[in-house]
């Protein structure tokens, strides 16, 4: 297949519908059970050219003091200088650099994670959801994300030890995303 050239080619711009979206992850606690928590304020955008998403443009921020674990107290830690240290750094921001198509649905989606000042690559799996048109007439898409990251890499490094071993909170994060997006008029 032969790469449309991005310079000459029509690009489509596609916003995040946040109503019918979401951006998850989950850590081990205590070595034994999974803690979920979400951001719950973000926005993306992914600019196309044409329906091919190999190469798409792929921006997202995520506003840091929106965490929540549906538990008062940690969420107010994980803002603090322990973790996401929200006064300073108010956004988590990803920056696409690279995605391509593996097989059918599925893609891989390079790009750069900023937290806390800090960036690192990252790579996430990356499935295409499909493509309809909603009774109103907008067209949309969706994509579900997943991957891994090592909460250390961005200086998240608070932790406890156990008396029995090991540490209170697990340095894997695992990350999972479900976006819908709107093509811009």
């Amino acid at each position: 297949m032969t790469t449309p050239d991005n310079t000459t080619a029509t690009r489509t711009n596609w916003v995040l519908d946040p109503t019918h979206s979401e951006v998850n992850f989950k850590v081990k606690h205590l070595m034994i059970a999974n803690v979920k928590g979400a951001f719950q304020k973000f926005n993306a955008s992914i600019e196309a050219v044409g329906t091919d998403f190999a190469n798409a443009r792929v921006q997202a921020t995520l506003d840091a003091s929106s965490i929540f674990t549906n538990e008062e107290n940690r969420d107010n830690h994980l803002r603090s200088a322990d973790f996401f240290d929200v006064e300073k750094h108010p956004h988590l921001q990803f920056t696409g650099r690279d995605m391509k198509h593996v097989s059918g649905n599925d893609y891989t989606l390079t790009g750069d994670l900023t937290i806390k000042g800090i960036t690192k690559p990252v790579t996430l799996e990356v499935e295409f959801g499909g493509r309809n048109t909603d009774p109103w007439g907008n067209e949309k898409l969706a994509f579900a994300l997943n991957g891994r990251i090592n909460r250390k890499d961005w200086g998240l490094n608070w932790n406890a030890a156990l008396e029995t071993g090991g540490v209170l909170v697990s340095d894997e994060v695992r990350l999972s995303a479900e976006l819908q997006f709107a093509k811009q008029a």
